[in-house]
């Protein structure tokens, strides 16, 4: 049986910027080929790409990630039978408890329970459970409502949304309700050296300014860390996965597309305001395979210098194509089909690996191919 991957490398700058934080404030960084680099953790981007899904899937086919899970589902009871409103929040509780998620008391004395870790779930599950809760209460009618375990667990994984089936679910009370991710996203790394700079500001008292007999100083003295960087990004689908999660070739292929549109154009939120950061990306190359994920962060072991060929991008453009075509040639790897997007020629280069086009077009056909691929397994 063939195997179906998706590779999507992106190439972005960012001008002065703080988009991901560590806990002190700082950019985070790390070293890579032994300097210091940008980075942009895989969580960061993961939820960026998550929230952008939003302008490319229907909201029936995305999922919730909350601890309130019993508040959820209490909501939906009552949607589904507003007679149920003084019972709505036990029912839930039974649901949840018989589905196997332990729940716990929640931090304010008159809120719901809650999950004691953020809970993954479908929003056809979670009216999946609330119509298990509301036939379970009239069933029962004046007595006590009985939930079936086998049927409670059996709708809490069933029917997945394509968030849960791209980016898995962990339950930690039940590895049965445990769902494998199809999509990974690596670290995004400064393909060159950094060196993170401070911006110190101040903030003028404006009532204050206006008292003749003040002093005009600031109202607030601070400083901001900041670097900028070219960032090489890179996530990957493992389509036939995607496929078994979603139990549908429609849904896979919309997946597949919805992920590759919100992962190339989603950002991080992290200091927007402050920098107006957000960019587009100088290049994308995405490579459709049946072998393996290849990541080609390894292009940039040595650290792209100031004095290379063809500046930051050009040079970056140069070592992916070239080590593209040498990891190609090394391990008897043909790719199945490979599109490239850029901005100018200095991305030219990398029409030798992908086809050039623009990016709706890529889009587009990658996932006719995903859908021609699923047809024929």
């Amino acid at each position: 049986m063939s195997r179906t991957i998706v590779d999507v490398h992106v190439v972005q700058t960012v001008p002065p910027s703080n988009i991901n934080r560590d806990d002190t404030g700082s950019p985070k960084t790390a070293v890579y080929g032994g300097s210091r680099r940008s980075r942009v953790s895989s969580q960061a981007w993961k939820r960026a790409t998550r929230d952008a899904f939003d302008d490319h899937l229907d909201a029936g086919e995305l999922g919730v990630r909350t601890k309130r899970v019993v508040e959820l589902l209490t909501e939906q009871i009552v949607k589904q039978d507003p007679s149920l409103e003084d019972t709505a929040g036990a029912l839930a509780t039974e649901v949840l408890t018989q589905a196997g998620i332990k729940l716990k008391d929640a931090r304010k004395k008159e809120a719901p329970a809650e999950s004691g870790y953020l809970l993954f779930l479908s929003r056809s599950q979670i009216i999946g459970l609330a119509e298990l809760a509301v036939a379970a209460a009239r069933e029962a009618g004046d007595g006590k409502p009985v939930v079936d375990k086998k049927t409670a667990k059996a709708r809490a994984n069933q029917a997945h949304s394509v968030d849960v089936a791209l980016f898995g679910r962990m339950v930690a009370d039940d590895t049965d309700l445990n769902v494998d991710a199809a999509a990974q996203v690596a670290h995004a790394l400064s393909v060159h050296e950094v060196s993170n700079e401070y911006d110190y500001y101040t903030a003028v008292d404006d009532h204050k300014k206006a008292d003749s007999e003040e002093d005009s100083g600031a109202g607030m003295i601070g400083t901001v860390e900041f670097n900028s960087s070219t960032l090489y990004r890179y996530a990957t689908v493992d389509v036939n996965r995607l496929n078994d999660n979603l139990g549908d070739a429609e849904a896979t292929r919309r997946a597949v597309e919805a992920f590759t549109r919100s992962f190339v154009t989603s950002m991080p939120t992290g200091k927007q305001n402050t920098f107006a950061n957000r960019t587009l990306p100088d290049a994308v190359l995405v490579i459709v395979r049946e072998s393996q994920s290849m990541n080609l962060v390894g292009a940039f072991e040595e650290a792209v210098g100031p004095d290379d060929k063809g500046g930051r991008i050009g040079a970056t453009m140069t070592r992916i194509a070239d080590y593209a075509h040498e990891l190609h040639q090394a391990y008897d790897e043909t790719p199945v089909a490979a599109w490239s997007v850029g901005i100018g020629d200095r991305t030219d280069v990398l029409s030798g690996i992908g086809q050039r086009t623009s990016f709706d077009t890529l889009a587009s056909a990658l996932g006719e191919l995903v859908a021609q691929r699923l047809e024929q397994r």
